[in-house]
């Protein structure tokens, strides 16, 4: 009996062993198989973050390295509005006497200049005008001469004061009308000075008031003119300015002298420069928007522009500097940003890193890096051909 359990003893232990030993051989194999399927990502995850380019790669797909830089940001206020004139660059030209339009040869577009004829009228009653002023400086004469005849007398008790008083009056009267006459004449482009009966004309000229262009002819040849009719419209663009709308919450950012960008609907791939010139003091109450006066900045702008075209800008409220990237270095995936970044270069080619970048503030084709500090300053980055590279 003793003999049989010694037997079964060494049976049980030696299963007991047996099992044992092959939970240890499998706990180590599968030990050794999840450190190996770790480690096989960690090389896979490296593998899809590093990418490798040859010298003949990057050179035919014309990518470029660079750095990143100190750039200005602002905080922007947008606007819209139009290219305008200052009143007095715009008139409208009428005549101070009715007629008819005897010669007219202008066109919208042309360009005049000051005091330069635009038109002709002719009327029968400025023939009268110009005899009444010759008739009234001839009788001028008679009655200053009899004038101081009576005068002289009067203060030698020779005529009477009532003779005297008579004279004063007519002189002064015919004076007085010759004078009125005169400036009549003269806002028909008369000089009554040289007037004689010699030159006497049924016609008068309108000359242009300012230099510009002619905006709008609204006569012609053969057409009665009254004196509240336009004739011609001019305007000067030699003064051409922004007038732009900006909403009531963003008045408090707006100062004067602060730079504007501003484009044209028909070409927004170019922007131009303004500046704040006035801002309005008061709010339009139907759209809550606030009027703000540009001066334009840069040469030949009246040649580019012309009034009334639509204009959308960008006031640069506040400015500051910070490290950015190119747009062009940057790839969104998922919501994230990536850039790749220059590990190693040889003669054969170069290696890159991708790396998540912390984006912020976009301006003028560059985007704030917030995390800067996790690149040195001499680290390198593939601002161009990185889009490429990085969602294949």
């Amino acid at each position: 009996m003793k003999n049989y359990n010694k037997k079964n003893m060494k049976k049980y232990a030696a299963i007991v062993l047996m099992g044992i030993l092959i939970q240890a051989m499998t706990s180590c194999s599968t030990k050794s198989d999840i450190k190996g399927t770790k480690e096989e990502a960690v090389v896979q995850e490296l593998k899809n973050k590093t990418i490798e380019l040859t010298k003949l790669q990057f050179e035919s797909s014309k990518m470029s390295l660079g750095k990143k830089e100190l750039k200005d940001f602002h905080e922007v206020v947008k606007a819209t509005g139009m290219f305008d004139v200052p009143p007095e660059n715009r008139v409208s030209v009428s005549s101070y006497y009715s007629g008819t339009v005897k010669e007219i040869k202008l066109l919208p577009g042309e360009r005049v200049k000051k005091g330069q004829l635009l038109f002709t009228l002719e009327n029968p009653e400025f023939v009268q005008l110009q005899q009444d002023f010759l008739e009234a400086k001839g009788q001028l004469i008679y009655l200053q001469s009899d004038f101081e005849r009576q005068k002289n007398l009067s203060q030698d008790n020779v005529s009477s004061q009532k003779t005297f008083l008579k004279s004063e009056s007519d002189y002064m009267v015919t004076k007085v009308r010759m004078q009125s006459l005169s400036k009549k004449l003269a806002l028909m482009n008369i000089n009554a000075n040289l007037l004689t009966l010699d030159n006497i004309r049924s016609t008068i000229i309108v000359n242009s008031p300012i230099s510009g262009y002619v905006t709008q002819v609204d006569i012609s040849k053969g057409a009665f003119l009254n004196t509240s009719q336009t004739a011609i419209n001019i305007v000067n663009t030699d003064e051409l300015h922004l007038e732009l709308k900006i909403f009531e919450k963003d008045l408090l950012k707006v100062k004067l002298g602060q730079a504007i960008k501003f484009r044209i609907q028909e070409d927004k791939s170019n922007s131009y420069d303004a500046s704040v010139h006035l801002v309005n003091k008061t709010i339009d109450t139907k759209d809550r928007t606030v009027g703000i006066h540009g001066h334009l900045e840069g040469t030949n702008m009246s040649n580019k522009f012309n009034p009334g075209m639509y204009v959308e800008a960008e006031i640069y409220a506040t400015s500051s500097q910070k490290l950015a990237l190119p747009e062009d270095a940057l790839v969104e995936i998922d919501g994230k940003y990536f850039a790749l970044v220059l590990s190693n270069s040889s003669n054969k080619g170069y290696t890159f890193v991708k790396k998540e970048i912390k984006v912020g503030a976009t301006n003028d084709g560059f985007v704030e890096v917030l995390n800067a500090m996790d690149f040195d300053e001499n680290t390198q980055f593939l601002t161009k051909g990185a889009f490429n590279l990085i969602t294949e």
